[in-house]
């Protein structure tokens, strides 16, 4: 208790508080696109419940790894050297969360192409397994949580503030995936650009892998720029709908 009782009363601790907050708020974009996407595949009547599953299985993987933030921290040490470079645990990490995001998202966006097929009168993919969708997103947010637990174990040695980021930032998450979720679905063309945003940011997972490391600052820049654009257009398509005249 006494050490919880310093930490609240040292301004240095809430503002480490408060960056890390917004740092995993920033970092859990890019998971909870591809939580809304992958759990709108499911039938509706289970989407609510994976995703309620899915966030609190990762929250209790994010505090289990933080706990163990000694171990995570040694995830950068070389492990094996090929062709010129080093690769230490994190880096197979991020190259393997890299290809499985570049090849998830390939194939969602082969499927929504494909869609036309189906209304001509092709056999449907089935819905993915409950299991599978639940299983799919902790592997991705062990991917995320390793590089966010590296950040948060560098900007503050406290336990406590890191652990109530996390708390924060996946209940965030929680309030923001069902409406989220909701809004991807009734926009087709924000599907689209999520998933072309799952397969940039797979990119840059299996560049960080490669050693080669892309400042998160113009991924997060290209994403809004990409927003602010369909949102422009979404506002344009609702406002031909209303009967409403523009120049």
């Amino acid at each position: 208790m006494s050490e919880i009782s310093t930490l609240l009363a040292d301004p240095a601790a809430w503002a480490a508080l408060s960056t890390l907050i917004v740092m995993e708020l920033a970092l859990g974009v890019d998971n909870l696109l591809f939580l809304s996407l992958l759990t709108n595949r499911l039938p509706p009547e289970r989407r609510a419940q994976a995703r309620r599953i899915g966030l609190t299985l990762a929250l209790g993987l994010r505090l289990a790894l933080l706990a163990a933030a000694a171990w995570i921290m040694r995830l950068d040490a070389p492990l094996f050297a090929l062709g010129g470079l080093d690769f230490s645990w994190k880096d197979l990490l991020l190259l393997g969360g890299g290809l499985f995001l570049c090849w998830k998202a390939t194939v969602e966006i082969h499927d929504r192409v494909a869609a036309i097929a189906h209304d001509a009168g092709a056999a449907p993919r089935p819905h993915p397994g409950f299991a599978a969708a639940v299983a799919q997103i902790l592997a991705l947010d062990l991917v995320f949580s390793v590089d966010s637990i590296i950040t948060a174990v560098g900007m503050t040695p406290h336990l406590p503030v890191m652990s109530v980021a996390m708390v924060v930032a996946v209940a965030a998450m929680f309030l923001a995936a069902g409406p989220l979720a909701g809004f991807v679905e009734r926009h087709p063309g924000v599907a689209m650009l999520a998933l072309a945003f799952l397969l940039m940011i797979g990119l840059v997972l299996i560049a960080d892998g490669l050693g080669f490391h892309v400042p998160r600052g113009y991924l997060y820049a290209a994403m809004g720029f990409s927003m602010a654009v369909e949102a422009l257009n979404i506002l344009g398509a609702r406002r031909r709908s209303g009967g409403v005249t523009t120049c």
